[in-house]
C-alpha cells in the first residue's frame, strides 16, 4: 500500500512561484504514473498534471499548460509541482495521485489507485 503525502501548499500572490511536492512512502512508484489533480471551492476536482513511469511523458490541462511542470525523482520516491505565474483561480487544494495500472488518459481520476491527503494553495492579493 503506497502512502501519498502532499507539501508546499501556501498562499501567495499572483503571479508568484510555488513548488509542490508529494512524497510516497510504502512502496517505490518508480513503476508507477502519477498525477495532480485539484478541488477548488464548490467545484468537482479536475485534472491538472500527469507524468508517466519514466518522466519521458508529460500531460497539463490547457488551464495550466505553459505555466506548471511536473517532474518526478525516482530515487527519492518524489513527485514534483512546479507552479509559475499562479492566477487567482488557481486558488485549491491540490492532491497528488498513483496510477498503478497502464493507463489510458491520466486525465481521469478513476485511473488512479492512491491519492494523497492534499495541500493547499491560495493565490490572493
Amino acid at each position: 500500500q503506497v502512502q501519498l503525502v502532499e507539501s508546499g501548499g501556501a498562499l501567495v500572490q499572483p503571479g508568484d512561484s510555488l513548488r509542490l511536492s508529494c512524497a510516497a512512502s510504502g512502496g517505490p512508484i518508480s513503476s508507477y504514473a502519477m498525477g495532480w489533480f485539484r478541488q477548488a471551492p464548490g467545484k468537482e476536482r479536475e485534472f491538472v498534471a500527469a507524468i508517466s513511469w519514466s518522466g519521458g511523458s508529460t500531460y497539463y490541462s490547457d488551464s495550466v499548460k505553459g505555466r506548471f511542470t511536473i517532474s518526478r525523482d525516482n530515487a527519492k520516491n518524489t513527485v514534483y509541482l512546479q507552479m509559475n505565474s499562479l492566477k487567482s483561480e488557481d486558488t485549491a487544494v491540490y492532491y497528488c495521485a498513483a496510477a498503478v495500472f497502464r493507463a489510458a488518459t491520466l486525465t481521469e481520476q478513476s485511473e488512479y489507485d492512491f491519492w494523497g491527503q492534499g495541500t493547499q494553495v491560495t493565490v490572493s492579493s
